[in-house]
């Protein structure tokens, strides 16, 4: 799969009417904590609270063309969901999503307010998909995937944003989930005919993406994170493991307690609220500072869609940390 400047473009044309170019901060602080000059993509300022929406109103932009029937269902753990559901009513879709049972309440109640149905089925991600394809099936609604040429040239949008600025990083770290946020920057990277090494994140947890990118070969793992469900996701896709395979230098496993730490840092430093795959590049970034100096480093906060009690959590695990020692 390609994604040419062209389609980029073209995508930034559906994209950009509702979403504003986010910010991409330096921080002080955050620079002393990794040694380096860090630039953070700040994805968790887009309107649904992370970058899927991007790939979201590029794709239904593109499917409202195709007229036919008007319901969609998707899986999701949250951000997608929320995508298709805000995109897919601008353009007048009924929406359904599945997510698995025990899902995130606050990313469940954010996608019911923007008018989706919300299915519970299952265990995983995985799980949730496969049922999602059976009542497409059954149902006769169009099946979004979580993957797919337009949507990583919409989410590639907050790429070429990051690689048009002034002071181009070195080096990306990317949280993969099921790889749109990744393919989008190689897309950019190599539309802008640059050299910067892009680097994907997988939860040590979840570790398909890595396993596969490894043996070249399409891969399942167990996905059992606590923290980072944005990056649980079982089997990999061959379309994006191709992709990310061609693009991406190397894939960095980080645990649920680094993702931690790296929350609780961003937020610290710059008083923002990552969700634990938002986090996921920071952690990956703070894992390899030693060589980082003198690199320019960006980092992707994709998301910041953490629910309460879990970010409350692990807020206190900081303290209980200080208070023990």
């Amino acid at each position: 799969m390609r994604i040419s400047r062209d389609d980029i473009l073209q995508a930034m044309t559906h994209v950009r009417p509702l979403v504003a170019a986010t910010p991409q901060y330096h921080w002080p602080l955050l620079n002393d904590a990794l040694g380096c000059d860090a630039l953070v993509k700040h994805e968790n300022h887009a309107p649904t609270g992370a970058f899927k929406i991007r790939g979201g109103l590029n794709y239904f932009a593109q499917l409202a063309t195709q007229g036919g029937l008007r319901g969609v269902v998707c899986a999701t753990r949250g951000n997608h969901g929320q995508s298709v559901a805000m995109a897919g009513a601008l353009h007048g879709f009924e929406v359904h999503v599945v997510v698995p049972n025990g899902n995130s309440s606050e990313k469940n109640a954010a996608m019911r307010a923007l008018g989706a149905r919300v299915i519970e089925h299952g265990s995983d991600f995985q799980a949730a998909r496969e049922h999602a394809s059976e009542l497409a099936r059954t149902r006769g609604w169009h099946q979004v995937p979580a993957f797919h040429p337009a949507l990583v040239a919409g989410v590639a949008t907050y790429a070429w944003e990051l690689l048009t600025s002034p002071n181009v990083p070195d080096v990306v770290y990317v949280p993969v989930g099921m790889g749109s946020g990744l393919c989008g920057m190689i897309a950019a990277r190599d539309a802008l005919g640059l050299r910067t090494e892009i680097v994907g994140v997988v939860s040590a947890h979840a570790p398909a993406y890595a396993h596969a990118f490894f043996s070249g070969v399409d891969t399942e793992a167990a996905a059992e994170t606590r923290l980072a469900d944005g990056l649980a996701c079982r089997r990999t896709d061959p379309d994006a493991l191709a992709m990310i395979r061609r693009g991406a230098s190397r894939i960095v496993m980080v645990s649920d307690d680094e993702v931690a730490s790296a929350m609780r840092l961003l937020f610290a430093c710059t008083h923002n609220v990552a969700e634990g795959a938002g986090a996921a590049s920071l952690a990956a970034a703070l894992q390899e500072k030693k060589a980082l100096r003198g690199r320019r480093v960006g980092i992707i906060v994709t998301g910041g869609n953490v629910d309460s009690r879990t970010f409350a959590d692990v807020l206190g695990r900081d303290a209980a940390l200080a208070e023990a020692a």
